[in-house]
């Protein structure tokens, strides 16, 4: 199937291009084809995709060393889409909703949702710091030279969390509790960021959850058999 197909079948396949640095100028590219032009193994790119279709990734599905670095960059880079694109998008409207809406319940909601995004930012941060260079060393180094006692995939699997959860908690607020009168085109725009960087961190922390952390699981056995 061609990849713009795809695109205008589910528009949410844009977010997986930006993470894998492809340009959304796809022609008539089958997915074959757009993979084999940006070095991407065909596996890798449909499991991903497939996740953001709202399917599971096949099982017993064997990924490359080369296919798990390019899964830590497309975690990187969706790092960034939540850091850089996302927090102060939906803070913006926030902060635009309680200029014109000075309720006490407008205050509670900017707090609720910055206390949240702090959560996040430390969640990152901690793969980024030392999770994902774990694993790059874990996908670049041989037993030889590499300690296994210093971390591992099952460690960061028990540190791991949905962070995503609590989005549903502050939609629920908006939805059913927080008293908001006229601003539709605001709320509506503060709305449709909320479920899409909901969707975006439920697919990644499934990427973490089914491929790269079993992947790395898998690795270590074989290292320190």
């Amino acid at each position: 199937m061609k990849m713009a197909d795809q695109i205008d079948a589910n528009p949410r396949l844009l977010l997986m291009l930006q993470h894998f640095n492809i340009d959304f100028r796809v022609s008539d590219l089958t997915v074959s084809q757009l993979c084999k032009q940006y070095k991407i193994s065909e596996t890798l790119f449909v499991d991903i995709a497939n996740l953001y279709n709202g399917f599971g990734t096949k099982k017993n599905h064997t990924y490359t060393k080369e296919d798990l670095l390019q899964v830590i960059d497309f975690l990187k880079n969706s790092h960034h889409y939540y850091r850089s694109d996302m927090y102060p998008q939906i803070n913006s409207y926030i902060k635009m909703l309680q200029k014109n809406h000075p309720e006490r319940e407008l205050k509670l909601l900017d707090k609720f949702f910055n206390e949240y995004f702090t959560e996040v930012l430390e969640h990152l941060d901690y793969e980024d710091n030392v999770a994902f260079p774990y694993f790059i060393n874990l996908l670049k180094k041989s037993s030889d030279d590499f300690s296994f006692e210093q971390y591992s995939s099952i460690e960061y699997s028990e540190h791991h969390s949905d962070i995503e959860l609590k989005l549903h908690d502050l939609k629920n607020l908006l939805l059913k509790y927080v008293k908001i009168d006229n601003d539709l085109d605001l709320r509506r725009k503060l709305f449709f960021a909320l479920y899409e960087l909901e969707y975006d961190l439920f697919v990644h922390s499934l990427i973490e959850e089914t491929i790269l952390i079993p992947s790395g699981v898998n690795i270590e056995k074989k290292e320190n058999a």
